[in-house]
């Protein structure tokens, strides 16, 4: 009997446990997931929930009730993994074997890697976070006070989960703002490392062009150092000062700390990882799934679910001495709210940006590419049911896990014309 353990219960975990446990016969394989706790969050709602979209309990599901039968749940924490014993070591002193690993064990945010950021004076009093259930609901209550003043929407660093939630969040405290009536007493700023809106480029000048259209403050290029508690104010390297009032972030964003001591990952917990198998660069039993990856996809839920479509049929074909013949494109498509009901929807891979078109369908579509629709914001809400009832089950969606170019290349040659002219 041959034992494949996952660490991590999450999007990806559970997804690549619904996809193999009907590909590895029963009988000669075990499956096991180890996760810290029980509550499995749907975390695209995290965003919606301090404008009053979702309540928490519309968040929050058992993890183990989305694992299918043959599946065993350990819970418990995880102190290290020994890559050469094939061990994975708990908390608690117990000693779990394997033959293949998948690390599913995600990102979360620090803001204990900041200088400032969780001083107690100003950590859920005035500076919030969302990607987390209790910076949700403490920036919902922060949000319903706040009269106005300067809010500031700010990412610490990059790589971060889903990396046009920030800009979502921007878009939608526009609105309600509006919505209130206060919107002309509250000056917003969007303050990001990058050198734009977005990191790429067509994308990042569309998006830019709608903060300056809600006249949203860009402060781009700002690495933050520090914040200072007694003056309210984010002071950058090159010591620039951003004062707020009501502060938005995102912290930097780390993999598991068992990944440090067990001396698989970067500087940021993150595995390296074969970005097109997602094999470990160092260990050929280790395989590397979701957020807990150094590839440089976007860690979003769709990159999951596009790249456990082609895992899945890799990994019974490795285990049988087979080639691996699936070759992820980092394929990724998320939603963008941007408020009034109305919403953008980007599909992109490692190589092609965000460009306009139709999706899923080209030409027909119906959902349009990187332009604001009702359409898209339906379909930004409609994926929670989605995403609770079909991806995680891992149950088929008739979307290509691999990126299609079709009803996208007049685009690129538009963009090519353009450029030549230019020149």
């Amino acid at each position: 009997m041959k034992n494949l353990l996952v660490l991590g219960g999450g999007t990806a975990g559970t997804m690549v446990v619904n996809k193999l446990r009907n590909k590895l016969p029963k009988d000669l394989w075990e499956i096991t997931v180890i996760d810290q706790d029980q509550e499995h969050i749907y975390q695209p709602g995290l965003l919606l929930m301090p404008f009053g979209t979702y309540e928490p309990e519309q968040l929050v599901k058992k993890r183990q009730s989305f694992f299918p039968k043959g599946v065993d749940f350990i819970q418990a924490e995880i102190e290290k993994v020994d890559p050469i014993l094939n061990k994975v070591f708990l908390v608690d002193g117990r000693e779990i074997g394997y033959d293949y690993l998948v690390i599913a064990s995600g990102t979360t945010p620090r803001p204990d890697q900041t200088p400032g950021m969780n001083e107690p004076t100003l950590w859920y009093k005035s500076v919030f976070d969302f990607y987390t259930l209790a910076g949700s609901i403490a920036l919902r209550d922060a949000l319903k006070s706040f009269t106005g003043g300067r809010l500031v929407v700010h990412i610490s660093e990059m790589p971060i989960k889903c990396p046009v939630a920030p800009l979502e969040f921007t878009f939608l405290a526009d609105a309600y703002f509006e919505k209130r009536g206060i919107r002309d007493k509250v000056d917003i700023v969007y303050v990001t490392p990058l050198e734009g809106a977005f990191t790429k480029p067509v994308s990042s000048k569309y998006l830019g062009g709608m903060l300056e259209e809600r006249k949203i403050t860009l402060e781009p290029d700002f690495v933050i150092e520090h914040i200072d508690a007694d003056t309210k104010t984010m002071v950058s390297m090159d010591e620039r000062e951003i004062p707020f009032d009501l502060l938005v972030t995102i912290p930097v964003n780390m993999g598991a700390d068992f990944i440090a001591r067990s001396g698989l990952g970067d500087e940021l917990n993150y595995v390296p990882t074969n970005k097109h198998n997602f094999l470990s660069d160092e260990f050929p039993n280790i395989f590397v799934l979701g957020d807990a990856s150094n590839i440089p996809a976007s860690k979003a839920g769709s990159v999951a679910h596009f790249a456990i479509d082609l895992f899945s049929e890799n990994f019974v074909n490795y285990v049988n001495n087979r080639p691996m013949e699936n070759s992820f494109d980092g394929h990724a498509n998320c939603f963008i709210e941007s408020g009034n009901r109305k919403g953008l929807l980007i599909d992109f891979n490692y190589e092609v940006e965000p460009l306009t078109g139709r999706f899923p369908i080209p030409v027909i579509g119906p959902l349009p590419l990187l332009k604001e629709s009702y359409l898209n914001h339906i379909g930004k809400l409609a994926f929670r049911w989605i995403y609770w009832h079909i991806l995680l089950k891992g149950r088929y969606l008739p979307i290509p896990a691999l990126m299609s170019m079709a009803g996208k290349e007049l685009v690129i040659k538009e963009n090519k014309e353009r450029e030549n002219a230019n020149n």
